[in-house]
């Protein structure tokens, strides 16, 4: 969602250089997606930006859902989510880490369902504001088992399927706290994903051969 801190993550992992702006409207003034070259420890990869998702998004809703099609074109997912919860304006409800995880999840299904198959991290930001423990550990319960919560929800809230996370990183962006581990995370991710494509492609090849002959 807006204000999570995703341009002030993205100055810590990139060299680039985004509008940072403390107000939930900030996504107004982004008119395209940026695509950042970031270093991840030895290695480099390329981070499609996307301006933030509302409420709504698949239907036409803001401005991010110009910019879902381009999610569709990544390897894998990352997440940035607030942990003190977001509230876009005084006339809109106020949301929850855990409930603006699952909106944000319902919005990528809601756009085009297999996006919630791609491998996904999250990365919990804003670890430096009071309370930020408290609110992570329920967080981390909420997470371990979904469904148990999901009748405390709107029903349009909840998803069909929920995003299983290999990595849940808490970062505060204002400190620098878990930046570099969540670098670390990205790249191993990436890499055992790249693995997990090569050992499909060599058993299919030998699949291939094998029938030939």
């Amino acid at each position: 969602f807006p204000n999570a801190g995703k341009s002030s993550l993205l100055s810590k992992i990139s060299h680039a250089k985004p509008e940072i702006a403390n107000y939930a409207s900030c996504y107004f003034y982004l008119e395209e997606a940026n695509f950042l070259q970031v270093a991840c420890t030895e290695s480099s990869g390329l981070i499609a930006d996307l301006p933030g998702l509302i409420e709504g998004a698949h239907a036409n809703k803001g401005m991010g859902h110009k910019f879902l099609k381009h999610i569709e074109r990544t390897k894998q997912l990352l997440l940035v989510v607030d942990i003190s919860g977001f509230q876009l304006s005084i006339k809109t409800q106020f949301r929850t880490a855990f409930e603006t995880i699952l909106l944000l999840t319902k919005e990528l299904e809601l756009y085009k369902e297999e996006l919630v198959t791609k491998p996904a991290l999250l990365a919990i930001n804003k670890m430096d504001l009071p309370c930020a423990k408290d609110n992570l550990d329920e967080l981390m319960t909420q997470l371990e088992n979904p469904q148990d919560f999901f009748h405390l929800l709107e029903e349009e809230m909840i998803p069909e399927n929920t995003l299983e996370f290999r990595e849940v990183i808490p970062i505060s962006t204002y400190t620098g706290e878990g930046i570099e581990e969540l670098k670390t995370c990205l790249r191993k991710s990436i890499d055992e994903q790249a693995e997990q494509v090569n050992e499909e492609y060599r058993k299919n090849k030998l699949l291939l051969l094998q029938t030939s002959k």
